[in-house]
């Protein structure tokens, strides 16, 4: 588990606005400003008035002294903080509890590759496959609809291009994985969300095609920490399948 740094402190959400920027209410009745680390459109989770939990800032650089952690939605805990995924997907596949990545015994973060991107992580180390890294990149999904976890929520040209970076570490001959990390321990299956964003699954189609592999695993989420859980199955897009 990601154990939050310092106690979280509940608020009542005023409005997300600027996408990084949240106004809040704190339970003494202190309105203040949050960063929110999440650059998607946090559909259905950013309603206002919503239950959401604030991380004080520490950092005496930092402009702001709160950052969003979590939101209560249909009485579930969702995580809407996009930089935890990476540290807690590393911490799941050195602790054995991401099987399809057991193995690797060395991982190293924001790796450059591809036209000018980095890698979230690069896997080294396989006793099996030793001179086959694997390149692993990591996207948080927040969006619920019925029992589905939905990806993207908002069109992503930066997440088409990611697809199409790890197809082509694929034909160099090495081994690519896209997992996807539910922020939220409310949803049966994962998808993708053809209707946003036609574009991504079309690339995702292609990426597959091409071997790159794709995961995807829930999260469970308390006031005190995350986890990554079980694993997801992915249904493919009804176009594709």
């Amino acid at each position: 588990m990601i154990h939050y740094p310092e106690p979280l402190v509940p608020a009542r959400l005023v409005k997300r606005y600027k996408r990084f920027l949240a106004d809040a209410v704190l339970e003494d009745g202190t309105t203040v400003t949050a960063h929110c680390a999440n650059s998607g459109a946090m559909l259905g989770c950013a309603p206002e008035g919503a239950r959401i939990w604030l991380l004080p800032n520490t950092n005496p650089k930092a402009k702001l002294d709160w950052r969003w952690e979590l939101v209560e939605v249909d009485d579930t805990l969702v995580g809407i903080n996009t930089s935890r995924p990476n540290a807690l997907v590393e911490s799941a596949i050195k602790r054995g509890a991401i099987a399809e990545l057991s193995g690797y015994n060395t991982l190293r973060r924001e790796v450059a590759y591809g036209s000018g991107s980095r890698i979230d992580l690069l896997a080294d180390g396989h006793p099996e496959h030793p001179q086959q890294p694997c390149y692993i990149e990591v996207k948080s999904v927040t969006l619920r609809e019925g029992d589905a976890a939905l990806f993207p929520d908002a069109v992503t040209a930066r997440g088409t291009k990611h697809l199409n970076e790890l197809a082509d570490v694929v034909r160099q001959g090495h081994r690519a994985v896209m997992l996807y990390l539910v922020q939220r321990a409310d949803c049966e299956i994962m998808s993708l969300a053809e209707q946003i964003d036609p574009a991504y699954v079309e690339a995702y189609h292609e990426a597959r095609l091409a071997g790159v592999e794709a995961y995807a695993y829930g999260c469970s989420l308390t006031l005190e920490g995350i986890r990554v859980a079980g694993p997801l199955k992915i249904r493919e897009p009804a176009s594709y399948s």
